[in-house]
């Protein structure tokens, strides 16, 4: 769907390229979680691909065509959910949809969605007295109302609760699925690798690692087993390599000891997003 090859971008006023030559493939119905510590150039790279910002180097292409090339009818295949929500306060929920439904060609029905985020009881309330989670699961719904094939999402759960970040997460996975593709940044990194297909982290303008989620943590993980028995009100911690698995140590540890927990020494994405970009998580970008 996007293939950015050496991409590059200076702000007017730096004298430093805030974006230093990424490259990186977004394939068609596919989940790409972009990743990076605040002023890593996240949110500049997902301006210039909405084409919010011009004036970068290098090449990009959407949908085998040029990004520059395009002009409006680009913004009909896309939904953007900006991590701050955009809404007019002094209309209700619904009229806040009708008008922007009314920017696109093509409108989607609205009310299965206002349902389904638990927002339709709430259409005829004015926007300002929609607490802040209400204003995200609307600005979600936006990004749905002209049946993009791709989708923007920039900290789309950050500030709901578990309930309501579970069905946005369902949602995403459900455009997924019928086809669509979503390029996603968030600081919430059980999201991330619960949602995405292939992930890049991005540090100082650079890509510094890139692959599956899955692929990420074998990778950088220890191929190791804890497990801790119990023994006389006794917890011990036993480690054992995994070709060890089968070694009459461990088999008898299983057989003669009480176990509480077994866990393999695979590393989290948080620990690698560390790692990699030698900083640690900011909630804003």
């Amino acid at each position: 769907m996007f293939k950015v090859q050496d991409l590059r971008f200076t702000y007017p006023k730096n004298k430093e390229e805030t974006i230093q030559g990424i490259s990186f493939d977004i394939p068609k119905g596919t989940i790409f979680g972009f990743l990076g510590p605040s002023g890593a150039g996240k949110s500049t790279t997902q301006k210039i691909l909405v084409k919010l910002l011009d004036h970068y180097q290098g090449e990009i292409t959407y949908d085998g065509k040029s990004l520059k090339e395009l002009k409006d009818d680009f913004y009909e295949e896309i939904g953007v959910c900006f991590e701050m929500p955009i809404s007019f306060s002094k209309l209700t929920g619904l009229e806040n949809l009708q008008f922007f439904a009314n920017l696109y060609k093509n409108q989607v029905d609205v009310e299965p969605l206002l349902k389904r985020m638990g927002l339709w009881e709430d259409r005829n309330k004015l926007v300002s007295e929609y607490s802040k989670g209400m204003k995200i699961r609307l600005n979600f719904i936006r990004a749905l109302i002209n049946q993009p094939k791709m989708l923007f999402l920039d900290e789309p759960t950050n500030g709901l609760d578990p309930m309501n970040a579970r069905i946005l997460k369902d949602m995403i996975k459900e455009f997924k699925e019928a086809g669509g593709t979503v390029f996603i940044t968030s600081h919430i990194m059980s999201d991330i690798d619960e949602l995405c297909d292939e992930v890049a982290f991005i540090a100082n303008g650079v890509i510094v690692a890139k692959d599956s989620p899955r692929q990420l943590k074998i990778d950088h993980g220890q191929k190791k087993v804890i497990v801790e028995t119990r023994l006389n009100a006794h917890l011990e911690k036993h480690v054992f390599d995994f070709n060890e698995l089968s070694s009459p140590r461990f088999i008898e540890l299983c057989q003669s000891q009480t176990i509480e927990t077994i866990h393999s020494m695979e590393t989290t994405l948080e620990d690698i997003f560390i790692k990699v970009t030698g900083v640690k998580l900011h909630d804003h970008d």
